[in-house]
């Protein structure tokens, strides 16, 4: 399916009364928004089409499902009184945008070179981007959004799937609720993975729905966690980093790995 025929089928999914459709030919992108508040998202068409490749119709409908779960909620208020327990911290890329349509600016903090950290309210099957105007509105200053947050982060489930491969131990976190990327922010799960390490402790993000722990114990570890980081960054719904990060002394570095070489 080329981006012209998943543009016409996105179009059709999406169609609903007040929803209008227009397309960047140059960037070739599909923007749907509200005919009365202008609020909408854009889709890339090329990063869709490469996944119908491998995925077929579930790419589509990967798609359609988060779109619509995104624009149900735009242009609506929703408070925080009252849903403390719906506040997660979210990892992002430094490249994803500071502030929601309208130039309001999220609250954001520093993370690394390739990461930044939002604030997320909870809202079942998606979440709103806290802004500085949603503060404001509710009387919360960012240093109560940033307690709550950390402290329900860590009554997440933390169980992972261990996988070896070439003597080193690899640890899978994928729960599919959101906020797995996140769990690099719990501060005690990272410290109890490090006792448990033999090697060297690498961590990837490369997608908000997985978090990978490398115990590495050896040159080839680095190669596979490389790949393993750049296969979920190519095909995660939203992408994070390719980038790998070295834990030490409570600190996170990123690595580049370039064969069996290693910069940091």
């Amino acid at each position: 399916m080329d981006t012209k025929q998943l543009r016409r089928e996105l179009e059709k999914r999406l169609e609903k009364k007040g929803r209008i459709f227009s397309y960047d030919r140059e960037k070739d992108v599909l923007r749907v928004e509200n005919e009365d508040t202008h609020q909408g998202l854009n889709i890339s068409l090329p990063e869709i089409a490469a996944k119908w490749v491998s995925q077929k119709e579930e790419a589509i409908k990967e798609v359609v499902y988060y779109a619509e779960a995104a624009l149900g909620v735009m242009g609506k208020n929703h408070s925080l009184n009252g849903r403390e327990k719906s506040i997660f911290p979210v990892i992002r890329s430094t490249s994803f945008p500071e502030e929601a349509p309208g130039g309001i600016p999220f609250l954001t903090d520093a993370h690394t070179a390739e990461t930044r950290i939002y604030y997320a309210l909870d809202l079942g099957n998606t979440y709103r981007l806290i802004d500085l105007q949603m503060l404001e509105r509710e009387g919360w200053s960012p240093e109560q959004i940033r307690e709550t947050a950390r402290f329900n982060l860590r009554s997440l489930s933390t169980k992972m799937k261990k996988d070896t491969v070439a003597g080193n131990d690899f640890y899978f976190l994928n729960t599919n609720d959101g906020y797995d990327a996140s769990r690099i922010l719990n501060e005690k799960l990272l410290q109890e993975m490090s006792v448990k390490t033999e090697g060297e402790m690498v961590l990837a993000v490369p997608h908000q729905d997985v978090l990978i722990i490398g115990d590495i114990r050896n040159e080839t570890g680095y190669d596979i966690i490389a790949q393993m980081a750049m296969n979920f960054f190519a095909n995660g719904h939203v992408p994070i980093t390719a980038l790998s990060f070295l834990y030490q002394d409570g600190e996170l570095e990123p690595v580049f790995i370039l064969g069996k070489n290693r910069k940091s």
